[in-house]
């Protein structure tokens, strides 16, 4: 069976992004036009749903990890790419939050491989 151990790099990776997801949509909404930040607030908490979900499936050992994980990296991969665009305007929550999405999009692309 399946299980924590042999997802662990992927639960892990999944587990630490949707922290620092939480983290980043908190902190988006203290930015000066929160408007501006809708969507990234929005891929935040979406990004935090599914990798929470992601990690639990795979420590279960659930035959549906890879189909989790394929979602779980889309999902991570679009937070990561509206991050990046306030990234570059100095919102480091932002920044920090892209890095982590795409180190969890990759380890989710090896499970559903």
């Amino acid at each position: 069976m399946t299980g924590y151990h042999t997802y662990q790099s992927c639960i892990e990776a999944c587990l630490k992004c949707a922290a620092i997801c939480n983290h980043c949509a908190s902190s988006c909404t203290e930015e000066e036009d929160v408007k501006m930040m809708a969507r990234c607030i929005q891929l935040d908490m979406e990004c935090a749903a599914i990798c929470y979900a992601s990690a639990q499936l795979m420590s279960l050992g659930s035959d549906k990890a890879k189909e989790i994980c394929r979602i779980c990296a889309d999902i991570c991969e679009a937070c990561a790419a509206e991050c990046e665009k306030h990234a570059q305007h100095g919102m480091d929550h932002c920044r920090e939050c892209a890095e982590a999405c795409r180190k969890c999009a990759e380890e989710c692309r090896k499970i559903a491989a």
